[in-house]
């Protein structure tokens, strides 16, 4: 089996007040989250990390890793290369004010400096065998964006699947959706229950976000590889909680708290 999961925020107390966590401390989370990843991961399974595992250091997020079943991939993303080396001048002005803030909170924590030079060193992409997995696209494996629209430019898609064996798996957009060689970009809600055979077509799929859709629908979404296919799911979480606490704090802007609300 393979699985895709991010934000999981191991010894990270802070994300228990912002995220409404049911725990009382990061070692009572660090348990449960341990626990209920074994619970469901194998020691032969994959397992794709697509950012924010942890802001620890390098030696207690080995201690993490080596605590969980499978075999793990992490992939570093726009943000994570953002905080090491504050080049931001793509990011839109309310993700920029909130990446600073990020910034100095982390600085703030002990070991700060070293968090964010382990977080911005993440590689940029993984391979295995005709598989690839990047956070942006497949010819900017960090900060390009590969949206719907595109998939319209034929000569943007050739480019881009020349980059990929046979199939690749990216977020960035936080649009899910797959995007197979020679047709245009199709929603899960476009695949038949929700998910589609790799049948050996190259194939460009979005696994979506877990904490800030933007596809019109504000449930998490993440995607399973499994009988030989590729499979959305969705996950109702407390979204109006986690925007009231987004909206508390002065320093962000109002819409990065709504837009949970409405999935977009």
């Amino acid at each position: 089996m393979i699985y895709f999961t991010a934000d999981l925020h191991f010894g990270h107390a802070n994300v228990i007040r912002h995220c409404n966590r049911p725990f009382a401390s990061a070692d009572e989370m660090d348990a449960a989250l341990t626990h209920n990843w074994n619970s469901f991961v194998g020691k032969h399974d994959e397992v794709y990390i697509l950012g924010d595992f942890t802001m620890k250091p390098a030696a207690e997020a080995h201690r993490y890793l080596s605590a969980l079943n499978g075999r793990k991939y992490m992939i570093r993303g726009n943000h994570d290369h953002a905080l090491g080396t504050r080049e931001m001048s793509r990011f839109h002005p309310r993700a920029k004010t909130a990446m600073e803030w990020t910034r100095k909170r982390i600085l703030e924590e002990k070991d700060g400096e070293e968090i964010i030079l382990a977080i911005s060193h993440l590689p940029q992409c993984a391979t295995d065998q005709d598989f690839l997995y990047v956070h942006g696209s497949p010819a900017g494996p960090t900060m390009d964006y590969l949206l719907p629209g595109d998939s319209y430019d034929r000569h943007r898609m050739q480019k881009e699947f020349d980059e990929i064996g046979v199939y690749a798996f990216n977020g960035h957009s936080h649009i899910p959706g797959v995007i197979v060689r020679g047709t245009r970009f199709m929603p899960p809600e476009a695949l038949e229950g929700y998910g589609c055979q790799l049948q050996g077509r190259q194939m460009i799929v979005n696994v979506g976000s877990v904490g800030q859709p933007r596809d019109g629908n504000p449930k998490s979404c993440y995607v399973t590889v499994e009988g030989g296919g590729v499979w959305y799911h969705r996950v109702e979480y407390d979204a109006e909680s986690v925007c009231k606490r987004i909206l508390a704090i002065p320093q962000l802007d109002p819409f990065l708290g709504q837009r949970l609300l409405a999935g977009y």
